[in-house]
This record gives structure tokens, sequence and C-alpha cells, in this order.
């Protein structure tokens, strides 16, 4: 994969990238641990958001307009924007990268999206293979690459991640934990209920590579399309340094992971437009420079 024509392209640099996600750290070794200390400053100061389009925005398709609206704009992305963002960072950087595909799993439906619609890529160390996800956002979101291995728990601080290869197709799920404190579901966004601790499905995908050109419909479906979870919903969604806090229409949610008793805590406050916007400003490090109009629709299963 060559997203940056092979090298830095004049209006986009590392250093500007690293600024953004207040990342001081070494740039080499080209190892795990380098890989997943940029992964973690990215998901806890870039969001993954969607308001763009509760302002009346396009969200515009490009490395360009991704770096200039997340890097010099401070703002955050949806898959398309953070995965895209995060390749061509650790292309540039020097590892072995790889656009990857996948189909986001509909609880509503019981069964994985038709349309590839979810943008992650792999990275190869020492003849190694990792998955990197960093625009899943809320409870889903990995803090750590995922070894490409079938069938094995990986352990992380938001729960237990699982990949599985069946007839060359990974699914990659997480199992929950309880919750303790208020109704502990996002509106049943991703979650099918507060005490359903089975492994929840959250994505399939393969290993063939992908241009990111192959994303360009999606990207106009999933911001125009009455029936999308992102025109229904308006999200922003930040990981901290225990959990994550996420602003789904005029509802705010904290959560902290693995609280107490392999329990993880939830907390739900319902905001006004005026405490939605102060919220944006305070949590997410986010000024909005049109209007924005939250929502937060029903998702409603098909017949």
């Amino acid at each position: 994969m060559n997203l940056a024509g092979g090298a830095q392209r004049p209006a986009m640099k590392l250093k500007e990238y690293f600024a953004r996600i207040s990342y001081k750290g070494p740039q080499m070794p080209l190892d795990l641990k380098t890989l997943t200390a940029v992964l973690q400053h990215h998901i806890r100061s870039v969001p993954f958001e969607n308001l763009s389009i509760h302002c009346g925005e396009t969200i515009e398709f490009g490395l360009e307009a991704v770096y200039n609206k997340i890097v010099k704009n401070h703002r955050g992305g949806w898959c398309l924007e953070n995965n895209l963002l995060l390749s061509w960072v650790f292309q540039t950087m020097g590892y072995e990268v790889t656009l990857l595909g996948s189909h986001v799993y509909i609880p509503q439906e019981n069964k994985y999206d038709e349309a590839m619609n979810h943008l992650l890529f792999k990275v190869v160390i020492d003849g190694k293979a990792y998955i990197i996800d960093g625009g899943f956002g809320i409870a889903f979101q990995m803090w750590e690459p995922m070894e490409l291995v079938s069938g094995k728990d990986q352990p992380q601080k938001p729960g237990i991640f699982r990949l599985t290869e069946e007839n060359g197709v990974w699914h990659f799920d997480k199992i929950k934990r309880k919750v303790y404190g208020s109704s502990a579901d996002n509106s049943s966004l991703y979650f099918d209920g507060p005490e359903d601790l089975t492994c929840k499905k959250v994505f399939a995908f393969t290993l063939k590579p992908r241009s990111i050109e192959e994303f360009r419909e999606q990207n106009t479906i999933l911001q125009t399309a009455p029936d999308s979870l992102f025109v229904k919903k308006s999200i922003c969604s930040l990981q901290t340094a225990n959990g994550f806090q996420v602003l789904i229409g005029w509802t705010l949610t904290e959560t902290k992971y693995d609280y107490k008793d392999n329990m993880d805590m939830i907390e739900r406050t319902t905001l006004s437009d005026k405490e939605v916007e102060k919220a944006l400003k305070e949590r997410f490090n986010i000024r909005l420079k049109k209007k924005f109009v939250p929502i937060n629709e029903s998702l409603v299963a098909t017949s």
C-alpha cells in the first residue's frame, strides 16, 4: 500500500500529527510497543464522531481531506477517516501496512452487513501480522493491536477480544463484562442488553488487500441513507485512561472499565442543547463551525 506517493506530502507532516495526539514518545524501533503507544494516543485524542453530518456538512473523502480535518482543524472522524489517517501514519513511519475491508455486524438484523462498510488495516512486524482498528469507537474500540491468530482470547483493558478464522473469513468479537451503575446500555447501539455476556459479534473481514477507492461509495451512503446509523444518531466518542465517554444525541455516557469485581461502571446523563455544546468543547475538545443538531432516533430491524 502506498498512500502518500512514496514520501510525505508537503502539507502532511508526522510532526504535526504527533502534536495533535500529544505523542512525545520514540518513533523507533518499529516494534509492537511503538505501534501500541501511537494507537493509544490516537484513540484518546481523536474522537470517533460523525458530527459533520448533523451540521449540514459533507464528510469529504481522501487522505489530505482527512488530515486537514483531524490534524489541522482538531476534529475527529469515523472509521474511514481515523483508519485512513492512522494507516498513513504507520506507513510513513516505516511499518508494512495493508488496508483491509470488513462488514459490520447488525444486531437488529442478526447478520453482517452485505456492504464492505468498515475500514481497518494489517501491520506486519518481523513476520508477525497484527490487525489495527483505530476507528470503531465506544465499547468495541481495541486499545492494542490484535495478533492475527484464530481462536485466541486477547485480554485488553476494554475486555476480551477474539479473532476467529473460518474458510478465509475472519470474525472480530468481544466478550462483555457485567455492568454496574445506571441502566447501562447505549440505546442498544452496539449491545443487545446489559446482562447479555455472550461473545458479541463486531465485524467480519478477509485479508484481501483493499484500496481506499473501494470505500468511496460507502462514504457517501453512510452519510446519506435514511436508515444509516450515522444519519439516525449523532455520535461523539473518545477513549479515556480507564474507559470511554460518548455523546449520542443528548445522552452523555461515561464508562469505567473493570471498575470492581470484573464489572464496568456506566453512568448516563441527559443534557440540554447548551450542555451538549459545552460537553463537546470541554470533554471532546471539539468546536464546530456550523450549527449542530443532535439526533438519536431508534434503529428498527427490517422484516
